[in-house]
């Protein structure tokens, strides 16, 4: 099969398209013919070398992947060739400790990453994936759409709904917001009823976002404190939820934010960079700080239903054949993608 394979850390050009074996079929895995699979951030880390834990050399990018099924392993009972899937972000999950007996599989010992480790993830034309990290697609949720609801929506309805327990009314920043995640969590949140503060960096994305849901745009620089926008417009207060898409370069801004009692939801991390933090500038002022990790299965059903319910868009930014993987990360590192870009294995360049 094609697929376009990292052998070693570096720039985009790392990115090369090679002819590799067919993924092995374990037996509960689900092998996939590859529709489309979104590019993601996570992506640009892993193949950049900022990410190290877990990463494992040479791989194939991706996990975020749509497709019909080609074939099951023997112990697979819900799904046949022919059906139209998509995949959690997970390649495997043990299914047996406590993590993923509560539905908190995202934290499972043994869980391996999409697309992190090895010749199997979604930058190529086939993909297997553990059955317990596939669910089927619904009718009338677009196929190629669908690659980026595990991550993109997926990961912030888990941030917006089930940690930060939004409530209506309640003012919630969202960082990063053209990005694939960010355009989707600020959809969440407005669903949520809370009072939408989207902040960029791009000028170009602030009358998009509204149209996405903002109820305020806040453009500032790579790293710049926008604190005092905020301030500005919550009467002096901050906001009551953070759903930080960004991490470390926006940490000071980010801080200074937040309403006493405020809630910060790390989701991003883009640099390799640390934070220096005095702990009591957080418990002053009531501050608690949480994350997450992933979507669920249970999540990516939840999502995948606003989806059929129009309740949630998928945002996609553009498409592209499978050999240009190199571009999208490019566009993504320069901060000029407005939601997620889609890799298509069918796709073909102009003779």
């Amino acid at each position: 099969m094609r697929a376009m394979v990292v052998r070693a850390a570096g720039e985009a050009e790392a990115l090369q398209l090679e002819d590799v074996p067919l993924p092995a079929l374990r037996d509960n895995d689900v092998r996939i013919r590859v529709e489309a699979c979104g590019v993601c951030f996570h992506d640009v880390v892993t193949r950049n070398g900022v990410l190290r834990r877990g990463i494992r050399m040479p791989l194939i990018p991706g996990h975020e992947v749509s497709g019909i099924v080609e074939s099951v392993g023997p112990r697979v009972r819900a799904f046949k060739p022919g059906d139209r899937v998509c995949t959690a972000q997970r390649r495997y999950i043990c299914g047996f400790c406590r993590f993923c007996r509560s539905g908190r599989e995202t934290s499972c010992d043994e869980r391996e990453f999409l697309g992190d480790a090895d010749l199997n993830g979604g930058y190529a034309e086939y993909v297997s994936v553990g059955d317990d990290n596939v669910a089927h697609v619904p009718a009338g949720v677009d196929l190629a759409q669908a690659a980026i609801v595990s991550c993109a929506i997926g990961t912030e309805l888990n941030a917006i709904r089930d940690v930060a327990q939004v409530r209506p009314g309640e003012r919630v920043l969202i960082s990063g917001a053209g990005g694939g995640l960010g355009v989707h969590g600020l959809q969440i949140a407005r669903g949520a009823g809370a009072q939408v503060f989207a902040v960029t960096t791009s000028p170009d994305k602030a009358e998009r976002l509204r149209q996405w849901g903002a109820h305020e745009v806040v453009v500032c620089g790579r790293g710049e404190d926008f604190s005092a926008q905020i301030k500005e417009l919550t009467n002096g207060e901050g906001v009551d939820v953070v759903i930080d898409n960004v991490g470390s370069v926006l940490f000071e801004p980010t801080r200074r934010s937040l309403a006493m009692g405020g809630r910060w939801i790390f989701v991003g991390q883009l640099t390799g960079d640390f934070v220096r933090l005095n702990p009591a500038q957080l418990f002053l002022r009531d501050i608690t700080i949480r994350s997450v990790i992933s979507t669920s299965r249970n999540q990516l059903q939840d999502a995948l239903s606003l989806v059929q319910q129009g309740m949630v868009k998928p945002v996609i930014n553009g498409e592209l054949p499978l050999e240009r993987a190199a571009d999208a990360h490019r566009v993504l590192e320069a901060g000029q993608a407005f939601g997620r870009m889609l890799l298509r294995p069918g796709l073909r360049e102009p003779a």
